[in-house]
Parts: C-alpha cells; structure tokens; sequence
C-alpha cells in the first residue's frame, strides 16, 4: 500500500469518525432540549411550586377545582394527540384569557394568571398544556412553533365555549414565545390583544445563548445538526422558529414585559421584538430587579396595572 493511499485511508476514517462524533453530539443536544428528564417529578410537584411562589394563587386553584369552577377539557390537534387544558367561566365575564405557559412547565403552575385574570378582571380563563407537557400526548416540547398551531384551535374553543368575549393571548417564557408566534397568523377576530412576558426572539437565539451559558460552545456546527435533525424527526427547524419574524408581521396590539436581570432569556431579546413590531399599538414594559419570568411575583400590583391598561387601550 502506498503512503498516498495510506494518508487517504487515514483521511476518510478521520472524516468518518468525526461526521458520526458530530451526528451523535446534534443527537444529544436535540434529546436534551426537546426531551428533558424529570418531566413527572416536575409535574407531581406543580401544585408545591404554586404553593411556594404563588400561596394566593394555590388556595385560589384549591378552592376553585374544589367547588368544580376549574375543569378538566380535552381536544385532538391535527397531529392527532390528545391535548389538555384548565378552563374557568367567569360570571358577566369581560373577556376571555387564553394563557400560555412556559418550559416544562404546565397549565397549572400559570394560575397566579388565571387569578389575576379571574379576580382583578373579571375574565374567562383556558389554560392549555403544550405538546408533551402535564396531561397533554407528545413525545418532545415544541418550543411555542408548532403549539402556536394547537393554541390556535384553542382559541375556537374559547370563542365556542365564552360567544361574543374579547380574547387576549398571555404566555411566559416559552409560552410567551407561543403567543407572538400565533401574532404573524392570521388569527379569529375575536383576538384582541397579546401580552408576552419574557419570550425569546427565536428558538435558535434562545438554544445558541444556553449552549454558550450551559457547556462553553459556539452553535455552529452542533445547532445546525440538532436543527436538521429536529427538522427530520420533528417537521420544523429552529431557525424557521421565529418569534420576531411572527411579530414583524403582525397587526395586533401588544404588550411586552421583560426583567432587566434576566439572563436565561436575555433582556435584549424584548427590545429587539419591540421594535421589530412596526404595525398596530405596542406598549413595552420592564420590570426592575427581576429575572427570568419573576415579573409577576416581584412587582404583583404593577404588572396588574400594565395589563389592565393594556387591555383598556385595545378597546
């Protein structure tokens, strides 16, 4: 065998070996975000997480699954999975809220919004599980792309349910990712309003920041690999993933809130979907102090105010 052939070998099992190391860690990388572990420990411990950071919040949801105000509703998307959500009529109800929560989170750790909702405005509330999250089917989190398209079937089933109510989108973190995503689509005039708290621009801006925070990595060319991987396995890709593209396109009023010390969703991010919003009415607030989706709790009677204010602008 000749030195030439032997380097060529060398080359080609090289390229082998590292093609396969780079499949392998895109594989990880799309398993670790979309399939985290712990999801029914996380779930069983929803109701301690209200009960910690939210103690108004969990009696309110005690006493309200106690007296059969909270239910249970079921639907299947188009996907054919079996999707839950909470609802809650309210009486001479003003509107309806359609809540979004957030990573590996659930329907029931965003309460401390049906309350507000429910108590302060007098609103309807329906709370969905994503895709894969509390008792809803799926076998990986979609990152607010594809569950914009099941939160939009979920607004025909507000409108069914509550006829005639105005209808406002709020979502935190990835769930407020979710509302801006369903922003850019052409959504039932019934739909007033959105409010997001801590969204993200894009699911590829969001994962490059945490493969950086998380294991010291540039995104390319692991991201790229998830991506496509995501696109092979899952029918969507990150970039295509886009909040700020959704939010570009869209014509209805919103309010954006964000912490000035978060960094799991940096602070940027908010004032770059701001001002990508060139249509309809906006209204942008920052909540001092406060990290990643802690607005609420930190500053309870402002972030009332915000959304009150808010919703009456839109009338």
């Amino acid at each position: 065998m000749t030195k030439r052939r032997k380097t060529v070998i060398v080359i080609c099992v090289a390229v082998i070996l590292i093609s396969a190391l780079l499949l392998l860690s895109g594989m990880y990388m799309l398993s670790y975000s979309l399939c985290p572990d712990g999801k029914e420990e996380r779930d069983a411990k929803s109701s301690d997480f209200l009960r910690r950071h939210y103690p108004e919040a969990a009696v309110w949801t005690d006493s309200m699954r106690n007296c059969g105000c909270l239910r249970d509703t079921f639907i299947i998307n188009a996907d054919g999975l079996r999707l839950h959500a909470l609802y809650a009529s309210c009486e001479n109800a003003r509107g309806t809220a359609v809540l979004s929560h957030g990573y590996t989170d659930c329907a029931l750790r965003i309460m401390m919004l049906g309350q507000m909702y429910s108590d302060s405005l007098h609103f309807n509330i329906l709370a969905p599980d994503h895709v894969w999250h509390g008792q809803s089917d799926g076998e990986a989190i979609q990152m607010g792309w594809k569950d914009r398209l099941n939160l939009e079937q979920w607004i025909k089933i507000a409108d069914s349910l509550w006829q005639g109510k105005p209808i406002y989108l709020h979502g935190i973190s990835m769930g407020g990712a979710t509302v801006m995503m369903c922003a850019g689509d052409t959504l039932p005039p019934s739909v007033h309003g959105i409010i997001e708290d801590c969204g993200y621009t894009s699911v590829w801006d969001e994962f490059s920041m945490q493969m950086k925070e998380e294991f010291g990595l540039p995104p390319h060319p692991l991201l790229d690999i998830a991506s496509l991987l995501c696109r092979c396995r899952y029918g969507w890709d990150f970039k295509e993933a886009s909040a700020l593209k959704q939010v570009e396109r869209s014509t209805l009023p919103m309010l954006f809130i964000h912490g000035d010390n978060d960094t799991y969703v940096p602070t940027w991010m908010v004032y770059a979907l701001y001002r990508a919003k060139q249509n309809g009415k906006k209204r942008l607030w920052i909540a001092h102090g406060s990290e990643h989706a802690s607005a609420f709790c930190d500053h309870r009677n402002e972030y009332i105010v915000q959304v009150k204010e808010f919703i009456s602008d839109c009338k």
